[in-house]
């Protein structure tokens, strides 16, 4: 596996400044070089002493890492490959901590070159916190991180990645591009979907009256509006799959309310707490929660 002796990261927001604080705690050996674009954020990232470098040109930030992360919204991927392309030393890995993973794929072959390897890496962590003076170095302890690889995708640099996040605390999965999607539609993207419908459905004074379990239910509405947006876009088709399946399993109990059928209301309801109770004992056994 190949060893890391400078790691840089695009963007210092609460991830990318988390992801150089954890690295400086479990790699002590390891440089690490933090870029971003906002001038007043990176004297910000300088303050704090969140990486052993926080550079101004992304070159400068890039040129001489083992690996490369980008932390910024997945829309400007693209457009920072483009960037770092030439710059890039032979055998760097390049890697980002996006939820969605199809399209930096996508542009990760187009763009880069084939000397540099691109994994994509997914650790599911944060907070609806954002910004460099939120960042913390155990942001990552037992979150689960999810790894994807097309089959163009160097073993090599998949196996770096995969000790890389283990030793900042991350659970490792790996699968596919498509995969991943596919599977963060349903549990990532389509409950911020519903939690901003359920706020945006109720009016400003009955929200006064709101209860925990409200405010429990809606708790990921307050996350960044543009980094979500970002998030839905680069994921359009199966976000827009899963509201039909949303919808059509409000129909389901719709339909038993208006019948009057208890025992149809009672079983769907039972069916999601069953389910439930098996996803959180499984949490439960791998110490995800406590």
């Amino acid at each position: 596996m190949k060893e890391l002796r400078q790691i840089s990261v695009i963007g210092l927001g609460l991830l990318g400044g988390s992801l150089t604080r954890a690295v400086s705690r479990s790699f002590p050996r390891v440089k690490t070089v933090g870029f971003t674009h906002r001038p007043a954020t990176r004297e910000k990232a300088r303050l704090l002493a969140v990486a052993d470098k926080v550079v101004d040109d992304i070159s400068q930030a890039v040129s001489n890492a083992d690996l490369v992360v980008l932390a910024t919204p997945i829309h400007v991927f693209e457009k920072i490959f483009i960037e770092i392309a030439d710059v890039l030393p032979a055998g760097c890995i390049v890697t980002d901590v996006g939820s969605t993973k199809t399209l930096p794929h996508r542009w990760a072959k187009k763009n880069l070159p084939k000397t540099v390897h691109y994994v994509g890496s997914h650790p599911i962590a944060g907070s609806e916190q954002r910004g460099v003076e939120f960042a913390r170095d155990d942001l990552f302890y037992q979150a689960n991180c999810i790894l994807t690889k097309t089959q163009d995708t160097n073993t090599s640099a998949v196996n770096t990645l995969k000790d890389f996040w283990s030793k900042l605390g991350c659970l490792v999965t790996v699968m596919t591009p498509l995969q991943h999607d596919e599977i963060l539609a349903n549990i990532s993207h389509l409950p911020h979907v519903m939690a901003a419908a359920l706020i945006n459905i109720t009016r400003p004074e009955q929200l006064r009256l709101a209860g925990k379990g409200f405010i429990d239910a809606s708790r990921i509405a307050s996350g960044p509006a543009n980094i979500w947006a970002d998030i839905f876009l680069t994921n359009a088709d199966n976000t827009s799959k899963g509201i039909d399946k949303i919808i059509a399993e409000l129909r389901k109990i719709q339909k038993a309310l208006k019948a009057g059928d208890q025992k149809q209301v009672e079983k769907l309801l039972e069916t999601a707490r069953n389910k439930r109770d098996t996803m959180i004992k499984y949490k439960m056994s791998k110490r995800e929660l406590t």
